[in-house]
């Protein structure tokens, strides 16, 4: 019986650890903060999550989709809320398609119980100091005694998330390792809408809210509880940021004016806009993401992305389906499993980082603009009376989980590109789904082929 290290038991660490316990390997888990199931979050830090059909099928390798759809909420569209108020809705694909709101602490939970019940030992407030890649031998302090432990095992994996001492190990003890963090200019903010007086949901459920403001927004995700997670992606420096909004009547200003119906949804929401915390967003590049056969990332550690596509926990459960696919074509040869895991995730990874930037863009600027909704409704209609030809960069990224994010990504620049024509076309308001239109997108992906 071979004997796995993890190091980090958030979500991408314990759903791997469950895969590698069911091919019979001793697995040992060690995560440095307290055990999520007997200590809270803390709060404004959570982000919750969107799971899609690349995450479901990291869920369905373990067994747990219905377990999860138990916890999971629906959001079959985004609900944009304009300046004075008004709703316009946009469905995200077909009838019967959905993003699911999932607590991101809940999930957690459930995969850290399931992994402990496939013979997985989990070790908490126990933080990694050191890993000597080439015996993979780690070291871990106890963050309450301050004891060292040294832990021998066959292979060391990596799921420590965006800050982690696994790939910090990389950059001090390797030659040749390539790393970049870019942050954003803008950071978050969450805030929570309570269920209402009559203990409902005090906005429609089923959908993702956005208030987009052109150079920053405010999100809003449903809850089990009938409350919602609000975040508020916000500049840091400016005119209009973080810094100069300091103080609560400033705040509740700053609110009234640019998002009036969200106001009364909130009590004391200027005493909660200085309660929680102002975090950062950031995203990470590196390669390799392996040593010789002994060392691996797996997850946020080897491509931490921003969290504008949704597509930061679906990426890496995908990457544990992935690993599991090499599991069974190379069996024991792990220097091939991990070569060939990062060559294949490497560009995909690539891929939805910068989709994951781009829609933040399209988030804040675009989604409440009627150009861009008008170039929605044509992408629709044509993929509907030819889904052989085009099927929107949308649905290839969040319900297509057999098509790589680097495919989607290089056919979403075709169709951004073709469309950008199509919109050009003169009175294209009133003739957007006419035999004209038709056939000029026809054209242009037969020229872009």
């Amino acid at each position: 019986m071979k004997n796995f290290t993890l190091i980090g038991s958030g979500l991408v660490g314990s759903l791997l650890s469950i895969y590698l316990a069911k091919r019979g390997y001793n697995v040992t888990v060690y995560e440095r903060r307290p055990d999520l199931r007997k200590n809270r979050i803390s709060a404004g830090r959570s982000i919750n999550l969107a799971l899609s059909d690349r995450g479901w099928a990291g869920l369905a390798g373990v067994g747990i989709v219905d377990e999860i759809k138990k916890v999971a909420i629906p959001m079959t569209g985004r609900m944009m809320h304009s300046k004075d108020g008004k709703l316009t809705y946009q469905a995200y694909g077909k009838e019967g398609q959905a993003i699911n709101s999932v607590s991101r602490g809940g999930l957690n939970c459930v995969l850290m119980d399931l992994a402990e019940k496939h013979g997985v030992k989990i070790h908490f407030n126990k933080r990694c100091t050191h890993i000597d890649l080439k015996t993979a031998v780690a070291h871990f302090e106890d963050n309450v005694t301050k004891e060292i432990v040294e832990v021998s095992a066959d292979r060391v994996f990596s799921t420590d998330g965006a800050f982690s001492a696994g790939r910090l190990q990389m950059q001090l003890s390797t030659d040749l390792f390539t790393y970049s963090q870019t942050y954003l200019e803008h950071g978050y903010k969450e805030l929570t809408i309570p269920p209402t007086a009559s203990g409902e949901f005090a906005m429609e459920p089923n959908a993702l809210h956005i208030w987009p403001r052109d150079s920053y927004m405010l999100i809003a995700l449903p809850n089990l509880d009938k409350s919602f997670t609000c975040t508020l992606f916000f500049p840091f420096d400016g005119e209009t940021s973080f810094k100069t909004i300091n103080s609560e009547e400033k705040a509740l200003e700053f609110f009234k004016t640019n998002f009036a119906d969200f106001v009364p949804l909130i009590p004391n929401l200027e005493k909660e806009f200085f309660t929680n915390p102002t975090s950062s967003l950031m995203t990470v590049r590196c390669y390799p993401w392996r040593y010789q056969d002994k060392f691996l990332m797996v997850g946020d550690s080897a491509h931490g992305i921003v969290p504008f596509y949704g597509q930061g926990m679906n990426c890496g459960f995908e990457d544990c389906v992935v690993l599991d696919k090499m599991m069974d074509k190379y069996g024991e040869d792990w220097d091939t499993i991990f070569e060939e895991f990062q060559k294949s995730r490497k560009p995909d990874s690539d891929a939805i980082a910068q989709l994951a930037l781009d829609n933040f863009v399209e988030m804040r600027d675009r989604v409440g603009k009627p150009s861009f909704l008008l170039q929605k409704k044509i992408e629709n209609w044509f993929s509907e009376k030819h889904p052989d030809k085009w099927i929107p960069l949308y649905t290839m990224v969040t319900y297509s989980p057999h098509i790589r994010y680097s495919e989607a990504y290089r056919e979403g620049q075709k169709q951004e590109s073709i469309m950008q024509q199509v919109m050009n076309i003169p009175d294209i308001e009133n003739k957007w789904n006419s035999p004209e239109v038709e056939e000029k997108i026809i054209s242009l992906l037969e020229y872009f082929k």
